[in-house]
């Protein structure tokens, strides 16, 4: 029992201790930066203070103040932290069998912020992250953006929230054959029944709005609340992004289609067929977040994909972003993705930006995250070498200027390579090894 209270008070110690900590200023000097927005800093600077950005660059530019603490990474490379458009760490739940579309599911409801899959996440170099319900329906609900702090107790602790208080995050739509169901019922039976039922839902939505419209402060008049067209209704004004599943390219089509109908803000996901119709996403201002895997199959519709797929998307002039699908790319090697999409004749510059800046784009966070530019969140990375490179570890990652994963810490080692006791879900950044109380970084 003393051994419990010993643990529990030193824990409280530290976390006071790390909270007041964050008002002295941290520059990390000599290492390669790589801001993103601009070229690479050879021996920058990267000042951090209070979790935010105060200043990069090198020592003609930026000025140390008094009592600033340094942190020598001469030979390392720092960029910002990785940002997911699309993943399931989490193990986070959508839509059940009741219905093909269900915008009223709200993934908040139904995902684990304990699971051991956030902190490989972390262990990959992933600092933000837009986690997704399935895709076995036309709508399986609302997603989550999220800061992959460390020591989550609940979901709360992982929100991010926009000026107005609501936390951020947008819905999964899909098409194509996971939403497809013979037999009848429900669910549709067909690509063209698919998007019949997508236009219906849109309509009542829009409906539903000029009702509320018309109704004005006569609460009289209002109609009875419906949680699932309320979702849709602010998918039409503009305030909730569709990250739209679909591979094949007249799916991508289809998509696109619904998209212009209805005017709403749409990411292509995954496209794996975005090659066929590059020119056409361009044209649209889609933007399109796709998926490298190295052993592809699983799919008929994914028969076609190419890694050039990235380079075909550059050249059309589309913005291109990356994502993990994890477990489909386990988050720890999403950093490979930039590789492979270089390999296949996508430029460096675009792939990186297509692992930040792009993606928190897409996310509508670019004024926080996805480079680092004085004023953003400190969330950035440390790597041993260059980000393309095979040979390449993420040494450390950073949210808000605190450090959430360091390869040298042996419970983050083990995380990062695997072995006993790296999947349990809560442990090794909640608790120590020995059930006490504490432990993280």
């Amino acid at each position: 029992m003393m051994k419990r209270i010993i643990s529990i008070t030193a824990a409280i110690y530290l976390s006071v201790w790390s909270t007041f900590g964050q008002d002295k200023p941290m520059a990390y000097i000599n290492a390669r930066i790589i801001p993103i927005v601009g070229p690479p800093i050879e021996q920058g600077i990267l000042l951090v203070q209070n979790g935010k950005i105060k200043a990069v660059g090198d020592a003609r530019t930026v000025r140390l103040p008094a009592g600033v603490q340094t942190v020598d990474l001469a030979g390392k490379v720092i960029m910002p932290g990785l940002v997911d458009s699309h993943s399931h760490v989490g193990g986070g739940s959508g839509g059940d069998a009741s219905g093909p579309i269900q915008p009223d599911v709200r993934l908040l409801d139904g995902i684990n912020a304990r699971a051991a899959s956030m902190q490989r996440a972390q262990a990959g170099g992933i600092t933000t992250v837009n986690v997704m319900p399935g895709s076995g329906h036309l709508d399986s609900g609302q997603t989550l953006y999220l800061k992959l702090r460390d020591n989550a107790v609940k979901i709360d602790d992982l929100l991010i929230y926009y000026k107005d208080g609501k936390y951020a995050g947008g819905i999964k739509f899909a098409n194509g054959t996971n939403s497809i169901r013979s037999g009848g019922g429900a669910f549709p039976g067909t690509r063209a029944k698919a998007a019949a039922l997508v236009r219906d839902q849109f309509i009542k939505a829009r409906e539903h709005g000029d009702k509320i419209k018309k109704a004005g402060k006569d609460n009289s008049k209002l109609p009875a609340r419906d949680l699932g067209l309320e979702a849709l209704i602010e998918v039409l004004d503009g305030n909730r992004v569709v990250h739209f599943h679909t591979h094949r390219h007249d799916d991508i089509l289809t998509a696109l289609r619904l998209q212009k109908e209805f005017g709403f803000k749409i990411v292509l996901q995954h496209v794996s067929e975005a090659w066929k119709v590059a020119d056409e996403i361009a044209k649209a201002k889609a933007p399109a977040s796709i998926i490298l895997i190295d052993s592809p199959g699983g799919k008929l519709e994914t028969t076609d994909i190419k890694f050039e797929n990235g380079a075909a998307l550059e050249k059309a002039g589309a913005l291109i972003g990356f994502h993990t699908d994890d477990s489909i790319t386990d988050s720890r090697w999403f950093l490979r993705s930039a590789g492979l999409a270089v390999r296949a004749g996508m430029s460096r510059e675009k792939a990186l930006y297509g692992m930040t800046m792009a993606n928190a784009i897409m996310l509508d966070l670019q004024t926080r995250v996805g480079s680092l530019e004085t004023g953003k969140d400190a969330d950035f990375i440390v790597l041993s070498g260059d980000p393309l490179s095979v040979y390449t570890h993420v040494l450390q990652t950073w949210v808000e200027g605190k450090k959430v994963f360091d390869r040298a810490d042996a419970k983050d080692y083990l995380i990062a390579v695997g072995g006993f006791g790296a999947a349990t879900d809560g442990d090794m950044h909640i608790e120590c090894f020995d059930g006490d109380i504490g432990g993280g970084n």
